[in-house]
């Protein structure tokens, strides 16, 4: 998601809320300690120089129970560092400290935001010499398949 759909959707909310993969919710005392630009330049396995850029949120949860962070504040918030940063219109990746500290993509669902787990990817896979997965389709899909190639017709 990126930052203009979060702005938007923050617009729209009473309250701010995320939850985990494992749908188990974030403290609501939760900050928002940082908003910022990462910025990561690398070589992958192919070696093509690659960078990507996000905008990171970085959830704490603090012991501070008497605060909560409403929607009109981290609108501020991303409003200064949108300023005094020059953050673009880019996606956002959120830092949270659970057993250690993850990084999440995020998404919606109408109510409050979610924590969507990242996944690892191998970016050169055409490169790196590891063969593609093969796709697995029983003999009896393939004597079904009105392209499949049955004794007497026309592709044999």
């Amino acid at each position: 998601m990126k930052l203009s759909e979060v702005k938007s959707i923050l617009e729209k909310l009473e309250d701010v809320n995320f939850s985990l993969p494992n749908g188990q919710m974030v403290p609501i005392h939760f900050h928002v300690t940082e908003v910022g630009i990462i910025t990561k330049k690398f070589i992958d396995c192919g070696g093509t120089v690659r960078e990507e850029k996000v905008v990171n949120f970085q959830l704490w949860n603090a012991n501070d129970t008497d605060h909560r962070l409403k929607p009109s504040k981290l609108l501020n918030i991303i409003d200064l560092s949108e300023k005094v940063l020059g953050i673009d219109d880019l996606e956002i990746e959120v830092e949270y400290q659970n057993e250690t500290i993850g990084k999440y993509d995020i998404g919606f669902n109408g109510n409050h935001f979610l924590l969507l787990s990242k996944q690892t990817n191998c970016l050169a896979q055409d490169n790196c010499g590891i063969p593609a997965e093969k796709q697995h389709i029983s003999l009896q899909e393939l004597t079904t398949s009105k392209n499949s190639c049955i004794p007497g017709g026309s592709c044999c």
